[in-house]
């Protein structure tokens, strides 16, 4: 399995933002942004930071709530938006390429993307590999080597569900560096609800190695605890972090962005989702975030309405084909 996990980004990453039309008016009542996991993960920072950046720019004249909903890997936020929140514009929910891994493995029972009514997205996030920054490897390959020897010498963590968005990346990484799928089924791996919980088990000591995104590990890059031995991505990230090495550097070719972007209930209007597309791309275009995508080593990802739902369709195509070579 050679295949990189590009999921057509390349055409798209250059993509600008949809041609805006008059904007819609802002949806009465309270304007509300389910984050699928505890505070600190990536849909977390999704809520959040979008939140803040609404209201920098005035986009909005009253504030907007994240609200964290946990559980299933984000199933049990798409159950309830899909079944309590129909037709209602002033809810927005934190989406990933966690939500596709999760409709490409049917794990939302009776619901798929159809179920919703997609926005559009703020950026990318590469995935990474990442270690206690005294962990006694420095490099992916030798992480490989030892599993080689061992596939119970390194104990993983990740915080997208079983079989979700972290471990199917581990897989592809371990695979493609040449271990077989009888001795990845015997590895140690454990899955938390969110990124930052499971950085906390690695710098308790209990686990070896988090698999996540890039955004969830900066901050423990910049304080020291962290280190990451290869990052998903089709070359190095821009400064500060140009000296973290690719995955496909070490002879491991697979690349993994993360698109992270948002959804709103069915039954809304053309024009409501139009209020909360335009408002993305305002956003998205704006000094305010690009500063924050450089902050957070977020790259260039702007794709809504049905630019979006095309593209959705296509990722959960690829996702399925690959779990069909891991079974």
């Amino acid at each position: 399995m050679k295949k990189a996990l590009s999921f057509t980004l390349t055409a798209l990453l250059a993509s600008g933002a949809v041609s805006t039309i008059a904007a819609p008016e802002q949806p009465k009542g309270k304007l509300e942004c389910i984050a699928p996991a505890d505070p600190g993960g990536g849909w977390d920072f999704t809520c959040r930071q979008f939140a803040s950046a609404l209201r920098q720019e005035g986009l909005i004249d009253k504030g907007m709530q994240t609200v964290n909903m946990t559980g299933a890997a984000g199933g049990v936020a798409f159950a309830h938006v899909v079944s309590k929140r129909e037709g209602d514009a002033g809810l927005i929910v934190a989406a990933s390429s966690s939500n596709a891994t999760r409709l490409a493995q049917n794990q939302y029972p009776g619901m798929d993307e159809n179920d919703v009514t997609w926005i559009g997205t703020l950026g990318a996030d590469y995935a990474v590999i990442a270690a206690r920054s005294d962990y006694q490897y420095d490099s992916i390959t030798e992480v490989v080597d030892s599993i080689k020897d061992n596939p119970k010498s390194v104990k993983f963590a990740g915080g997208s569900g079983i079989l979700g968005w972290d471990q199917l990346n581990l897989l592809q990484v371990l695979n493609t560096g040449g271990i077989q799928v009888d001795s990845l089924k015997k590895l140690t791996y454990l899955d938390f609800n969110n990124g930052a919980t499971a950085i906390t088990q690695i710098l308790g000591g209990h686990l070896d190695i988090v698999v996540g995104d890039m955004s969830e590990v900066t901050s423990f890059l910049e304080s020291g605890d962290l280190k990451v031995l290869a990052v998903l991505a089709e070359q190095r990230l821009p400064a500060p972090y140009e000296k973290i090495q690719t995955a496909k550097e070490q002879g491991i070719n697979v690349v993994a962005p993360n698109w992270r972007g948002f959804y709103m209930p069915a039954g809304v209007s053309e024009d409501e989702r139009q209020y909360w597309i335009n408002n993305l791309n305002a956003v998205y275009e704006s000094d305010y975030w690009k500063d924050i995508m450089k902050k957070n080593a977020l790259s260039p990802f702007n794709i809504s309405g049905p630019q979006l739902d095309e593209f959705l369709t296509h990722q959960i195509g690829e996702i399925r084909s690959i779990f069909e070579i891991l079974r």
